[in-house]
């Protein structure tokens, strides 16, 4: 029989016999496109696994797409709504739309932690809807808001429906993909906020056209975002499959093979029960601190151009229509730009430098609006809002597949992840007090701010990336030969760098 392993993340194929691992004796038919010796196995069937995770594309990822599109949406709605005067509207004092910013993300960050387990335990199939039902209706309810205390008791709630739900859909599709497929998944999939951005821009123009209404016009768009964000959460929680095998697209064989897949290279154990306890030993690995690190300085700059674009713009002096109608292609450039970043990284399977890049392009984006004059310079100011949205889109999205790539054991990935990003998001917290209405139009503190921020991330993620790459060489000497990374099943990896044969996924 004629065995071939499966590169993830290429379309080359390589003989297993040329690989030299202690696996590769031994080796019988365990199913449809597969072979194992019972300690590892390997993708015989290059084009089953190809048609596969095709059908996993067409199947999940545009539902995925839609949720997180209309999450986008009904978190970063205030900005527009702001320009359209919704704080005049509501009579708010001093920096009371920045507390509302601000409070969001105190029932975001520690509701995270439980609603992302309770997902593990329950599926995400079925709390992602239910989550997204939740702040569609939460965002339906703010054209009830009649003042301060209104809007501040609905971000908090929304902020606490909002909280795990990217967490968990970046688990679950740890559970469909292997790890050098998940990065360009994972973009097309967070490139929805991008678009969502553009066309929050768009909708906001063609909603503040509004004329002759006993509601503001602003209000249209939470109703528009609100309803649309239920009806698809109805939806999703119909079609969303449990995990792949209990997909009702997939065939019997299908199922085997997406099992073997996932079992080979993602998690030590598929489907694994959680347990609170084992799953909190993540916090015992040093690097895990690092990527907290990260995810902190990754947050500002994420947070300022995702809330304050509009505003930034808004130094360009054009009117409030024109204004939000100018924040759509940088969001689409950003979004762009993503999917680059992310399919190189797939395909080259390092994370750490690409990470770097985005984090400089923040950096640069800042530094050429702060001090700039923007009536003289008016087309290099707005090519910096380019570099902005490039900078805080890739960075997010690699991030995360970065450290869901290093954790194999299911529970501490997702503990890990519904810390990590809940965390970027609490930078919220200084974004929204950076940009404050002392420092409009200009905002250069807040410009400084974050772009010291991006700097600071590019030098963290660049010194961790280095120590990987120290770490593998340190294990391969102790070894006595290069040992790759994909020579050894995930199922053999449950205690992380523990285990002798651990390799860092740079």
């Amino acid at each position: 029989m004629s065995v071939r392993k499966t590169d993830s993340g290429s379309n080359s194929l390589t003989e297993p016999n040329d690989l030299k691992v202690p696996y590769e004796e031994g080796l019988v038919e365990a199913g449809p496109g597969i072979a194992t010796n019972g300690d590892s196995a390997w993708v015989v069937d290059h084009h089953a696994e190809r048609a596969l995770c095709r059908k996993f594309d067409y199947r999940l990822l545009p539902v995925l797409a839609m949720m997180y599109l209309f999450n986008a949406l009904d978190k970063g709605n205030l900005g527009n709504a702001k320009t359209d005067h919704m704080d005049t509207d509501l009579h708010f004092k001093s920096n009371q739309y920045n507390i509302i910013l601000s409070v969001f993300y105190v029932p975001y960050v520690l509701g995270a932690p439980p609603i992302a387990m309770l997902g593990k335990k329950f599926g995400p199939a079925i709390v992602l809807p239910i989550l997204m039902a939740c702040f569609g209706s939460f965002t339906l309810l703010t054209v009830a808001a009649t003042n301060f205390a209104g809007m501040l008791v609905l971000r908090l709630f929304l902020g606490l429906s909002e909280s795990a739900f990217f967490p968990l859909v970046i688990y679950y599709l740890t559970t469909f993909y292997r790890r050098g497929e998940l990065a360009r998944r994972l973009a097309i999939f967070y490139a929805a906020s991008n678009i969502a951005n553009a066309f929050s821009g768009l909708l906001a123009f063609g909603v503040f056209h509004i004329k002759s209404t006993h509601l503001y016009a602003w209000k249209y768009l939470f109703i528009i975002e609100g309803s649309l964000t239920f009806l698809f959460a109805i939806f999703a929680f119909f079609y969303l499959p449990a995990n792949a095998s209990s997909a009702r697209f997939l065939n019997d064989e299908e199922k085997k093979l997406a099992y073997h897949r996932i079992q080979v290279d993602s998690s030590s154990v598929v489907n694994e029960a959680f347990n609170l306890k084992d799953s909190l030993k993540i916090f015992k690995q040093p690097t895990t601190y690092a990527f907290l690190a990260i995810e902190i300085c990754l947050g500002v700059p994420l947070q300022s151009v995702s809330l304050f674009l509009p505003q930034i713009i808004a130094r360009l002096k054009y009117s409030t229509v024109k204004t939000n109608l100018y924040t759509v292609a940088p969001n689409i450039s950003g979004a762009v730009m993503l999917l680059i970043l992310a399919f190189t990284s797939d395909y080259t399977r390092r994370r750490g430098p690409f990470i770097v890049l985005g984090f400089t392009f923040t950096f640069i984006g800042m530094i050429i609006f702060a001090p700039i004059d923007v009536v003289h310079e008016i087309h290099l100011a707005y090519f910096a809002t380019f570099m902005m949205c490039w900078g805080t889109s890739a960075p997010s999205v690699l991030l995360s597949t970065w450290y869901n790539n290093n954790v194999p054991h299911e529970g501490r990935r997702v503990v890990l992840t519904s810390i990590g990003v809940p965390l970027a998001n609490l930078m919220g917290l200084v974004s929204s007090n950076i940009f404050t209405p002392q420092s409009a139009p200009k905002y250069i503190p807040a410009l400084a701010t974050t772009a010291a921020f991006g700097a600071t991330g590019a030098l963290l993620a660049g010194l961790l990336s280095l120590f990987m790459v120290y770490d593998n060489k340190r294990r391969d000497r102790k070894l006595g030969r290069k040992l790759d990374i994909r020579e050894i099943p995930t199922e053999l990896l449950r205690d992380g760098p523990s285990v002798p044969e651990f390799r860092w996924f740079l």
